[in-house]
C-alpha cells in the first residue's frame, strides 16, 4: 500500500478502476489499481471465480471490495475502500455469489425496493416499480419520493431518523406490507430505503383480501363488544318490582336450566328479546353465543341456505368452502326465533324435522347432520287465531312451545314506570355523557296514566325525548309535550244500563263491552286497531269479543 501513496502524493485514493483486455493485459489503471499487489490479487481472485461478474474483497489497510464485469474485450474492475470492520466487507469476503444476492435485492419483484436521499427525492426505484407506476425508465429519478409514490411516507422517515416496519401501505387500490428504513452514518441522516416485504400478484391480491376481512371482522367483534358493554342479558336487567315482573324472573329461572322449548308471548316492546337472552345466559349453554333468527324477514328463496347452510358450488356464487347454516351454528347453545308467528307457511313446513330431532342437510349436501340447540321462540300473534285460520300449522305451534312465558305489558305494571324512567336516564346520561336529570314527581303520575300501546319501548323512547328537550337539572311535564297522538285520549261517554244485580264489576263489564262496540264500529272491525286504541291486547280482545258472542 506504500506505492500506492507515492503514486498519489501520500495520499490515500478514494477510488480505483482496473481495465483489462481479454488476455488479462492491463489497459488502465487509476487510483488504487496502480499497485501491483492489489492487481495481482484481483487478477488470482478473478481467476478462481471464472463468472462473468461478481464481486471481490482484498484484506490489508484499507480494506477493498472490487467489482468487476466482463465484455467481449475488455474486464473492469471498480475499486473501493471501505471501513475496518465493516459487514459489508465481511459479506463479500464470505460469500462467493455476493453479487448475485445484491442482484436479488435490487431487481426481485417480490420484495423491491425505493432509495431516498436526504431530502426524500428517489436516487433508485427498480425496473418493477416503474411498471406499476406507469412511468418511464428513469423518470423518477431526482422526484419527491410524494410525487411518485402513493401514501409513502419515506419523506417522515428521512425528517424523523426512526424506522417503520410492518406498516400498511395501499398501492394501486392493493394493501401491501412496507418497512421504511433510515440510513445513518455517524448519526447523520443520508437517506431512506423503503421495501415492499410482498409484493408478488397472488400473493398482493390474497394479502389484500386477508386484511380487508381482518378488518371487517375486527370492526363486526368492536361492534359486538360494545354491544355488549351497552346491554347484558341477565335478570337484573329486568328493571322492575312489580308482582308481573317477579313472577316473571322467577319463571324464567325455572325454566332456563331445562333442555325444554320456550314460547315467549307478549305485546311489541315488551321485552321478549331480553327474556330470550336472559334464558340462554341462566342455561348451561351460556358459554357458547346465542343464535339469532329473524322469522319474519327471512327470504323464502333463501331460507334453506340460511337456516341449513350450503356446501361448496351448492350454487352460483357460493363460497368456495361452502357455509354453516343457523342450526348448525347453534349446536351446543340456544336458537333464539324472533317473530315466529310471522314465519311464511311454505317455510315452516322446512322447520318440522329439524325441530323434531335436530337432523338436517345443508344444501346441495347428502350427509345428514345433527345440531344439539336449545329452541327459544317469541310472538307478539295470537296462536290460537291463526292456527284456525290456517295461518300457522299446528304441529309446528306443539313443537316450539314446550313451556309458554307471558310478558307482562306496561299496563299491566304501571308500578314499575319509576324504576324504568330512572334506568333509562342513567342509561341516556353514560351514552350521551351527562349528568343523570332528576324527575319532577307528577311525571310519574302523568306517566302512569297513559295507555303505552308501545310497552317498555314506546317508554323509553319518550323518556329519551324529554331527556333531549330539557335545558335544565329536572324533567317535567312540559318536556313531554307535545302529547304523542293518542295518549290520554279519554273515550266518549258511553251510557251503560244497570243491570238488576247492581254490581260494580257487571258495570264495568258492560261499560268494556260498549267501548269495545263502538271501537269495533270505528275501525271497520280491524281488531288491532281496537286493541290499540282501546289499551288492551289482542287477546284480552278476543276474550271479550268471545264473552259477547
Amino acid at each position: 500500500m506504500k506505492s500506492v501513496n507515492e503514486k498519489v502524493n501520500g495520499k490515500l485514493p478514494e477510488f480505483g478502476m482496473l481495465v483489462l483486455n481479454r488476455q488479462l493485459e492491463t489497459i488502465c489503471q487509476t487510483g488504487f489499481a496502480c499497485d501491483p499487489e492489489i492487481r495481482r490479487a484481483l487478477l488470482e481472485r478473478f481467476k478462481e471465480k471464472g463468472a462473468e461478474r461478481g464481486m471481490i474483497a482484498l484484506e490489508g489497510e484499507p480494506e477493498l471490495i472490487a467489482s468487476y464485469r466482463t465484455s467481449a474485450d475488455a474486464v473492469v474492475f471498480l475499486i473501493q475502500p471501505v471501513k475496518g470492520g465493516s459487514t459489508l466487507f465481511e459479506f463479500v469476503s464470505s460469500v462467493d455469489f455476493a453479487q448475485a444476492v445484491f442482484d436479488y435485492f435490487l431487481n426481485n419483484p417480490y420484495e423491491s425496493m425505493v432509495v431516498v436521499d436526504d431530502q426524500a427525492r428517489i436516487q433508485f426505484i427498480p425496473p418493477v416499480h416503474e411498471k406499476f407506476f406507469g412511468i418511464k425508465r428513469g423518470e423518477a429519478i431526482g422526484k419527491h419520493v410524494t410525487e411518485v409514490i402513493e401514501n409513502t411516507n419515506l419523506h417522515e422517515v428521512v425528517q424523523t431518523g426512526k424506522a417503520e416496519i410492518g406498516k400498511l401501505q395501499e398501492m394501486g387500490g392493493v394493501t401491501r406490507v412496507v418497512a421504511r428504513i433510515p440510513l445513518l452514518e455517524n448519526g447523520k441522516v443520508l437517506g431512506a430505503l423503503g421495501r415492499v416485504m410482498f409484493k408478488g400478484p397472488e400473493t398482493v391480491l390474497e394479502l389484500s383480501s386477508e386484511v380487508a376481512k381482518l378488518r371487517s371482522e375486527v370492526e363486526f367483534y368492536r361492534n359486538e363488544l360494545s354491544g355488549l358493554k351497552r346491554r347484558s342479558y341477565g335478570l337484573e336487567k329486568m328493571v322492575g318490582n312489580s308482582d308481573a315482573i317477579r313472577q316473571l324472573k322467577a319463571d324464567i329461572l325455572k325454566v332456563a336450566p331445562l333442555y325444554v322449548p320456550v314460547l315467549i308471548v307478549g305485546e311489541s316492546g315488551t321485552g321478549k328479546e331480553l327474556a330470550a337472552h336472559a334464558i340462554h345466559a341462566l342455561s348451561p349453554r351460556n358459554e357458547n353465543p346465542m343464535v339469532f333468527v329473524n322469522a319474519a324477514a327471512l327470504p323464502s328463496g333463501l331460507v334453506e341456505s340460511e337456516l341449513f347452510g350450503y356446501e361448496a358450488g351448492a350454487f352460483t356464487g357460493a363460497e368456495k368452502k361452502g357455509r354453516k347454516g343457523k342450526f348448525e351454528l347453534a349446536d351446543q347453545s340456544s336458537l333464539f326465533f324472533d317473530e315466529i308467528g310471522d314465519m311464511p307457511p311454505e317455510i315452516q313446513v322446512k322447520l318440522l324435522r329439524v325441530l323434531q330431532d335436530g337432523i338436517f342437510e345443508r344444501v346441495g349436501g347428502d350427509r345428514a347432520r345433527h345440531s344439539d340447540f336449545r329452541l327459544i321462540c317469541a310472538t307478539n300473534r295470537n296462536f290460537q287465531e291463526m292456527i284456525s285460520n290456517g295461518e300457522f300449522r299446528l304441529d309446528l305451534y306443539y313443537r316450539i312451545s314446550g313451556v309458554t312465558i307471558h310478558m307482562p305489558s306496561l299496563r299491566e305494571r304501571p308500578e314499575d314506570i319509576p324504576d324504568l324512567v330512572q334506568s333509562f336516564l342513567v342509561a341516556f346520561a353514560e351514552r350521551h355523557r351527562t349528568s343523570v336529570k332528576r324527575v319532577d314527581r307528577r311525571v310519574y303520575d302523568y306517566l302512569k296514566e297513559l295507555p303505552w300501546p308501545g310497552n317498555v319501548r314506546q317508554l323509553l323512547h319518550e323518556v329519551e325525548k324529554a331527556a333531549i328537550f330539557c335545558d335544565g337539572p329536572e324533567i317535567t311535564l312540559q318536556n313531554f309535550r307535545p302529547i304523542p297522538e293518542g295518549f290520554g285520549e279519554k273515550p266518549a261517554p258511553v251510557t251503560v244500563a244497570a243491570r238488576p244485580t247492581g254490581k260494580i264489576q257487571d258495570a264495568i263489564d258492560d261499560m268494556e263491552q260498549a267501548m269495545i262496540r263502538d271501537a269495533m264500529l270505528k275501525h271497520g272491525g280491524n281488531k288491532k286497531k281496537v286493541a290499540e286504541e282501546l289499551g288492551i291486547s289482542r287477546a284480552y280482545l278476543y276474550k271479550k269479543l268471545g264473552m259477547a258472542g
